[in-house]
């Protein structure tokens, strides 16, 4: 029997029932798009999470501080090791293709305006190169400069957020702030910027670090060798230099901090580290979201699969017809082998439509960024397809082996 003769005589069998091959094909249906729509989800999640990471600055390497913590007996425990204020100048000036540098230390105020109180709000001490290295725009007045960073003046930029709720509609430039026990002119509003890596940069308050370090810290603490400083942001100027800019700070910091390569007191990082890291996170998770929509695949194959046996024992009669007519077994089994596949492959078809139009409606209407990867796409097919020869063998099976005189004695 020819494969166009077997696939019109399957189409016309499954037509002849068109509600019950439209049930039977619900569970492959909702398997693939859910296999679409979970993994759009996943890859969307980790595209936006890479780009809010590079919208924050191109060509980052990131230092930060590793302290040792010491004391027995329960005391008082000391610091040693880390990052200090000096550590971001020497990087500036000795280590080549460096575009910028920027250093941050933090501390947690209460900020007044009138009325309105704002309980332990971030207070960001940085230093002029902030705004180049880390890539925020101000929106209204302007960022601290260098006269101020040395001075210790008491200015503020404020982050979106922080702004809209002490002045409202009120043009805030020039505007006087409580910050812990000083009072702070507000020089500058960066522009929205959101939440990146579980960091609100629109719920600062940024001053000079020289501020952070001589009014607001601990200074018995930040004093030990230098100012500590959390972290040390360096920009370079191409990409294709940031494995020799990471190797001369590592030789730089090592012989400033008079410890050995092998187990410095601070680590380096880049941006593509940060991101491999959120990928194999995110991996994990799409993978676990892959089987748990390959369920639902399983789900249909057996969906499939009980029909078909059914089917075959509606029409034992019309087989023991068909094989006294001349059909071999193997056309028998191709036949309903042939039905199982285009109830899986139409279903697949039609779980892919909705697969994109799902992942297009929660990436317009929601929250959650979605990116369709042409492979899920394969994969779901390729996997409808496999659950539909899978799950039809045995009814085609069981069809093929009949006898056709007791097929012909069926009621």
């Amino acid at each position: 029997m020819k494969i166009i003769d077997v696939i019109k005589v399957a189409s016309r069998s499954l037509t002849s029932n068109k509600l019950r091959s439209m049930l039977t094909m619900l569970g492959i249906i909702i398997g693939v798009a859910a296999v679409i729509i979970m993994i759009a989800v996943s890859s969307g999640t980790e595209t936006a999470i890479a780009n809010q990471i590079n919208s924050l600055g191109a060509n980052l390497v990131f230092v930060m501080s590793s302290f040792s913590q010491g004391g027995a007996g329960g005391g008082m425990a000391t610091s040693s090791g880390g990052l200090v204020y000096s550590d971001a100048d020497a990087i500036a000036n000795s280590v080549p293709h460096v575009a910028g540098v920027a250093v941050e230390q933090t501390t947690t105020q209460t900020i007044k305006y009138g009325n309105i109180v704002l309980e332990d709000v971030s207070i960001l001490g940085t230093t002029p190169d902030f705004t180049k290295v880390r890539e925020i725009e101000v929106e209204e007045g302007r960022f601290l400069n260098d006269q101020e960073l040395e001075r210790s003046t008491r200015t503020a930029i404020l982050g979106a957020t922080i702004a809209k709720e002490l002045f409202g509609d009120t043009y805030p430039i020039g505007q006087k702030i409580s910050v812990g026990t000083l009072k702070l002119t507000v020089v500058g509003v960066f522009e929205e910027k959101g939440l990146v890596s579980g960091v609100d940069y629109d719920a600062r308050v940024y001053v000079p670090i020289t501020l952070v370090f001589d009014k607001l810290m601990n200074s018995q603490f930040s004093r030990i060798a230098g100012d500590r400083v959390r972290m040390i942001y360096v920009t370079v100027d191409d990409k294709e230099n940031i494995d020799d800019v990471i190797l001369q700070i590592n030789l730089l910091l090592s012989k400033l901090h008079d410890v050995p390569l092998e187990s410095p007191d601070f680590q380096i990082s880049t941006q593509q580290d940060i991101i491999q890291t959120q990928s194999a996170t995110t991996e994990s998770f799409r993978i676990l979201l892959a089987w748990v929509a390959g369920v639902s695949l399983i789900v249909g194959g057996i969906g499939i699969m009980n029909i078909m046996l059914v089917s075959v024992t509606e029409r034992t009669r019309e087989i023991g017809i068909r094989q006294a007519v001349g059909a071999t077994p193997q056309d028998i089994q191709s036949q309903f082998l042939t039905e199982a596949l285009i109830l899986s492959l139409v279903g697949g078809l039609t779980g892919i439509i909705f697969g994109i139009s799902g992942s297009w409606v929660f990436s317009r209407f929601g929250d959650m960024p979605t990116v369709v990867d042409p492979i899920s796409i394969v994969l779901a097919f390729g996997s409808a397809a496999a659950v539909g020869i899978l799950f039809g063998y045995l009814p085609a099976n069981k069809a093929a082996k009949l006898d056709p005189i007791v097929a012909l004695r069926h009621e």
